[in-house]
């Protein structure tokens, strides 16, 4: 049986990917902030553990005996006064989550983003991975 370490499992994404993962037979162990809101999960056979992205110490703890890695957590927000929280989160958390699972040898990663990081090809069909896009073309720092 797999044991997956998975981010953003509070939110809708990650509680729907945790849904999926207990129904597939896999032990789940999630990421959840102290005093976050744990509703999405109610009633899910999965492990909270208690960390935070920011927190490499945590992230590592979290992460050991897993072995595949789901990562759907990030700060979303359109805009803020101070961007550089976002990067802490997006890209440290995102950085630090990596080299725990490197260290713990996580044999797969799963990374889940979003459509604000998708080009758009302008002819009226759906962008896609391999579109591209500019900075200048994303909305916020997201």
């Amino acid at each position: 049986m797999k044991k997956v370490f998975l981010t953003g499992a509070t939110g809708f994404i990650g509680a729907s990917i945790a849904r999926e993962l207990v129904k597939q037979g896999c032990r789940v162990r999630a990421l959840v902030r102290p005093g976050s809101d744990r509703s999405n999960l109610s009633g899910l056979d999965v492990e909270l553990h208690e960390g935070d992205l920011r927190d490499a110490g945590s992230l590592e703890r979290g992460i050991a005996g897993c072995d595949t890695l789901f990562h759907a957590a990030a700060d979303y927000r359109l805009w803020t006064r101070e961007p550089s929280a976002m990067y802490e989160v997006n890209v440290g958390g995102t950085r630090a989550l990596l080299t725990a699972a490197l260290k713990r040898d996580v044999s797969r990663v799963v990374y889940t983003s979003s459509v604000g990081t998708l080009g758009n090809p302008g002819d009226g069909t759906p962008g896609t991975e391999q579109t591209p896009v500019t900075f200048a073309e994303m909305v916020g720092h997201y």
